[in-house]
């Protein structure tokens, strides 16, 4: 039996007419950006242009037309994304919400939860957040000691989050909480709605990254009221559901793309007649980003089957992660004589390629995975 499933996947001739129109439409937008905050990628936002995105209808582009989508195929939404990303466009305000909390309530949630959130989502007007990794956790989720606990009409929430991307800006979080006993390390998780503005008790600390910015925050739950009717799902199945929604977030072109803007300042730098050096390095960049292109285009398409890849994903993001943090160093040692544009892109990567291992999974929880599927542990 073959492990893990990597078919070829062909994007279709509507995925590709669509390239173009992105392009177009991105084109004013970063024109005033500069290179070096195109290379922000999907960290960086812009509540103007989410919003602009969901006029376009390229904003839960492929959910049903009763909850504000669009109802296209996922292989076109696969190409805006590419395109986004590639050009550097200011995606990040939206990007969680867009990327997985959506899909997950459509999996998951309750049909009240749909029509309250949904179209806000796909008009570029509501951001989330994902409440997952805790102190001395990290992305060991099973671990997660974050508890609520049932009062009337509601339930109560304690605990702490941190590396959660977007808090700050974001109106929802996801939570995964803890809300029956602890016989074994999946059972009693539970996820939660809970709107951030709204949320008595609830305190969120920046967390400045050494490149100066702020991405990540540290969220504090004191005694704070979640109602019913924000539970998703079921309670005790958050375990299930988290798998589910992590298969979106590990598996996209954002997990190749995050050190492109380098990648084509270095082909700049190094002009038409490049040394053998980084003709080599060059190669090996352009091969390694086009199979894991191919990778993650194999998963997209069984997520568009409906099925749940999260191994193939895990696969994506942990060589995806390692790819994209290796790309700074290695340009770094060749040491093009580059002007400021290259040396300010270059400078940005350097210190903030050491996080891309944080989102998403850090890749000794990946490698754990893709060791469980192959009967090694």
């Amino acid at each position: 039996m073959q492990p893990f499933r990597f078919a070829p996947y062909d994007l279709p001739p509507s995925a590709a007419s669509i390239r173009g129109e992105v392009r177009d439409f991105v084109r004013g937008w970063i024109a005033k950006m500069s290179s070096a905050e195109r290379a922000h990628s999907w960290s960086g936002g812009n509540l103007a242009f989410s919003k602009a995105l969901g006029e376009r209808g390229w904003l839960g582009m492929t959910w049903p037309t009763e909850y504000g989508g669009h109802a296209r195929p996922m292989a076109e939404r696969y190409v805006v994304i590419e395109e986004l990303l590639a050009a550097g466009a200011p995606v990040g305000a939206h990007w969680v919400a867009d990327r997985q909390s959506g899909p997950l309530l459509l999996r998951f949630g309750t049909e009240e939860q749909r029509e309250r959130f949904l179209p806000g989502i796909a008009r570029g007007e509501i951001f989330f957040c994902i409440g997952m990794s805790e102190p001395n956790s990290g992305s060991d989720l099973a671990s997660v000691r974050t508890r609520a606990r049932k009062v009337d009409g509601g339930w109560r929430i304690d605990g702490q989050k941190i590396w959660t991307s977007g808090a700050h800006r974001a109106h929802v979080m996801i939570a995964l909480v803890r809300t029956g006993g602890e016989e074994t390390r999946h059972a009693g998780l539970s996820q939660f709605l809970l709107e951030l503005k709204k949320a008595e008790g609830l305190t969120i600390k920046p967390i400045v990254d050494m490149s100066g910015e702020h991405h990540f925050n540290e969220v504090f739950f004191d005694d704070v009221f979640v109602p019913d009717a924000n539970l998703i799902g079921s309670e005790g199945d958050g375990w299930r559901q988290v798998t589910a929604e992590l298969a979106y977030e590990r598996s996209g072109p954002e997990r190749y793309l995050s050190s492109l803007r380098l990648f084509l300042e270095f082909l700049r730098v190094a002009g038409p007649s490049p040394s053998e050096a980084e003709r080599l390095l060059i190669g090996r960049i352009a091969a390694e980003l086009w199979t894991l292109r191919q990778m993650s285009l194999s998963v997209m398409g069984l997520l568009g089957a409906g099925e749940n890849p999260a191994t193939e994903a895990a696969i994506v993001k942990d060589i995806g992660t390692s790819f994209e943090q290796a790309i700074p160093k290695d340009i770094q040692s060749l040491a093009p004589e580059g002007d400021g544009t290259f040396n300010a892109v270059l400078s940005h990567l350097l210190k903030s390629a050491p996080s891309f291992s944080l989102r998403g999974g850090t890749r000794e929880i990946l490698r754990g995975i893709i060791a469980r599927e192959l009967g090694l542990r």
